[in-house]
């Protein structure tokens, strides 16, 4: 552990998820594999968006654009250094370097929920009140929306990199994870930090129970109302809200998990990191894409534009 004259610590030794070097190697591939398909399948989402007149003149497609490109970089937060950790015999990583993930696993990750609980909003619009959908959800409120929520979640970020760069770091310097985050960080300080983890919990904790449960009942409302008035057309709708609320799922679920327990850790956190981290930002791409038509036809549009461009070139 290094120390200064002052003995603070200068950088954390990350204890990763397994010290054995085949398996490491094995999770080294595995992982790079999902990263790969975590960056391209949300650029294909971002580029197919971007590219489609129709889709981006759509409030859903709007933000789902921008939910692709919040996964992109929260994955590029934790996913390349671990990738490189899995190749170091030593995970090291620098107090500063540790301040920065947090801060932008946080600014990302609290930014997203916001996004999350705008298109559990922006659906509940145009199912509940559809004659008014595009009224309602203009371009300047969609834009407004995204605004609110980045900044949501830059004042989240700022407040948890605030609990931890106060305190007093001059003894033990091994998180037991392989990233830096404010529940393992937050237990290395030398002095009793009780209420850092209040805060911790009340800050982040509630923010991801609040959020979910806000989410569970907008849903609830909309599938309500698709059941009242169900018919042939609504199938489409319902097929949307399966897929949110499955990506809601699988970022809520683990978020409250590992922020709502203060005091306490086990082993099963390291599994909903990963799955945070790196599982959900891989699956979102294919809920949206392989569950939704107007995607798929979008694609395939984008793929024929360009086969026939290359094919023109060429010639």
């Amino acid at each position: 552990m290094k120390k200064r004259n002052d003995s603070k610590v200068t950088e954390f030794v990350l204890l990763g998820l397994s010290s054995s070097w085949e398996l490491q190697l094995f999770l080294f591939l595995i992982f790079l594999l999902f990263y790969v398909t975590v960056v391209l399948g949300n650029l294909l989402i971002m580029v197919t968006v971007r590219a489609d007149a129709r889709l981006l003149q759509s409030p859903m497609y709007y933000f789902l654009g921008h939910l692709s490109f919040i996964d992109l970089c929260l994955s590029c937060v934790t996913v390349p250094k671990m990738l490189g950790d899995f190749l170091q015999q030593r995970k090291i990583i620098s107090f500063s370097g540790c301040l920065a993930q947090i801060y932008f696993l946080h600014f990302l990750g609290a930014s997203e929920m916001f996004l999350l609980t705008v298109m559990a909003y922006d659906r509940y619009v145009a199912i509940c009140n559809p004659l008014h959908y595009l009224t309602v959800m203009n371009r300047q409120l969609c834009f407004q929306l995204v605004f609110a929520c980045w900044c949501g979640g830059f004042i989240h970020s700022i407040t948890q990199v605030a609990l931890v760069i106060q305190l007093p770091f001059c003894g033990p310097n091994e998180l037991d994870n392989f990233y830096c985050d404010v529940p393992q960080v937050i237990k290395l300080p030398c002095m009793d930090t009780y209420v850092v983890e209040v805060l911790m919990v009340s800050n982040s904790g509630l923010l991801s129970l609040v959020c979910f449960l806000v989410l569970l009942f907008s849903y609830a409302i909309i599938l309500i109302t698709l059941r009242t008035h169900f018919c042939q057309g609504q199938s489409k709708a319902l097929s949307t809200c399966a897929s949110h609320l499955t990506v809601v799922s699988l970022i809520f679920v683990p978020c409250v998990f590992i922020y709502l327990r203060p005091f306490c850790s086990f082993s099963v956190d390291k599994v909903f990191s990963v799955f945070y981290t790196v599982i959900t930002p891989m699956l979102n791409p294919l809920i949206y894409t392989l569950r939704n038509a107007e995607m798929k036809t979008a694609m395939r549009k984008l793929r024929k534009k360009h086969v026939a461009s290359f094919c023109h070139i060429k010639g």
